[in-house]
């Protein structure tokens, strides 16, 4: 007869920090994102309706807010020894 083998089910697994920490750094990025759709709905709201700026600018304005920096601001994370510098010249 063939040994029946256990596994130990208690492995440890390594438990990495996946938490979702906004720096202020991150906050000013997703803020200009804002000022960018804001202003995408400004030129987008521009008269007459079949100006350049109502119909190509403004989409590409919204597009960067929506889809490239507030994703940008909430990504974002600083590498490590950035961090601790940023900290130094704080105290």
């Amino acid at each position: 007869m063939a040994k029946q083998i256990q596994k130990d089910k208690s492995t440890k697994k390594t438990k990495r920090d996946e938490s979702l920490s906004l720096e202020l750094i991150n906050y000013r990025i997703i803020l200009a994102g804002v000022v960018i759709i804001v202003a995408g709905y400004f030129a987008l709201s521009a008269q007459p309706w079949d100006n350049p700026i109502a119909l190509t600018v403004a989409p590409i304005l919204l597009v960067l807010g929506y889809c490239v920096v507030i994703p940008i601001g909430i990504i974002f994370r600083r590498k490590k020894n950035d961090v601790t510098t940023a900290e130094t010249i704080q105290q």
